[in-house]
């Protein structure tokens, strides 16, 4: 677990940083999901630091590390050897080593086996820091247009047919956006399913390669999408699907109220009425009609 003697500093255009020296703990380093631009400062200068590099795929990431001069010895820690290489990176934080841990993109922990050493390192005692940054799941939900104030990240699917209905029944009912990442070998079984399980009128986005050169967010119905993608050649890169809430789980009308008090206290009478509308899913005049009877006192 030699973290090596190269020079700890990392590289922003032409000019060199130093790293100023880190405290023991297991940094959890968020990477970029395809542009390499899109790394923070902390993020360098935590990764040009560390006494140990743990990650996912020491390859993937040495693309990263040599982009901004980063000349560090890398351990691997993935899900097949994270039995054995787990206790090798518990031991050099229990000896007062800073451990930075990274996945081949993103966020750490978000569908991979990270959240077992976070679990450990917490049980014993020791400092857990996160270094955020880039989320494939949280980029998809900001351009996918649909409700983001309550969300929930259901990861991957399973592959057999009938486990993933299954699943998906779990999530049907849920009043919140559902995130899931998808192989794009299997995107157009994936749709098909969901517009039977959730409902072909639902709402919903298919985001692609973000922050790549071939970025792509498509947006429609999960039965327009399910068409799409049945028809269409079998898609390229990383796949997030995003799906909005249920339109048929009207609030009740006591919900309905508060929500419109609320957001008339931000914005606009007009203006909270199609955000409700938004939401809820019911029509703006409507929600608007009982706004102003709210205002008035006479809402009932």
């Amino acid at each position: 677990m030699d973290s090596g003697t190269s020079r700890r500093s990392f590289l922003i255009g032409q000019a060199e940083f130093p790293a100023r020296p880190l405290e023991p703990a297991l940094y959890l380093v968020a990477t970029p999901i395809g542009n390499l631009a899109d790394i923070t400062i902390r993020a360098l200068e935590t990764l040009a630091a560390a006494d140990v590099l743990a990650c996912e795929d020491t390859r993937v990431s040495r693309v990263l590390l040599e982009r901004y001069g980063i000349r560090r010895r890398t351990t691997a820690y993935h899900e097949h050897n994270a039995a054995d290489a787990g206790p090798r990176l518990m031991a050099a934080l229990e000896e007062g080593k800073s451990v930075a841990l990274i996945s081949d993109a993103g966020t750490p922990l978000v569908s991979d086996p990270g959240y077992r050493l976070v679990g450990e390192a917490l049980e014993r005692g020791l400092r857990v820091v996160p270094i955020p940054g880039p989320s494939a799941a949280l980029a998809a939900l900001t351009v996918s247009g649909l409700p983001s104030d309550a969300f929930l990240f259901a990861g991957f699917l399973p592959v057999k047919a009938g486990q993933k209905r299954t699943r998906l029944e779990q999530w049907q009912a849920v009043p919140a956006t559902l995130i899931f990442f998808e192989s794009p070998r299997r995107v157009a079984d994936t749709l098909d399913a969901m517009a039977q399980v959730l409902g072909a009128e639902r709402r919903a986005a298919v985001c692609r390669e973000l922050t790549k050169t071939f970025e792509e967010a498509r947006h429609g119905t999960l039965g327009e999408l399910a068409a799409h993608y049945a028809a269409a050649d079998t898609p390229k890169g990383e796949v997030v699907i995003c799906v909005g809430p249920a339109a048929d789980q009207e609030a009740a009308p006591a919900d309905v109220d508060a929500l419109l008090i609320g957001l008339a206290a931000e914005m606009p009478a007009s203006k909270a009425a199609a955000e409700a509308a938004r939401m809820t899913g019911q029509p703006k005049q409507e929600l608007y009609r009982r706004l102003l009877a709210l205002k008035e006192g006479g809402g009932g």
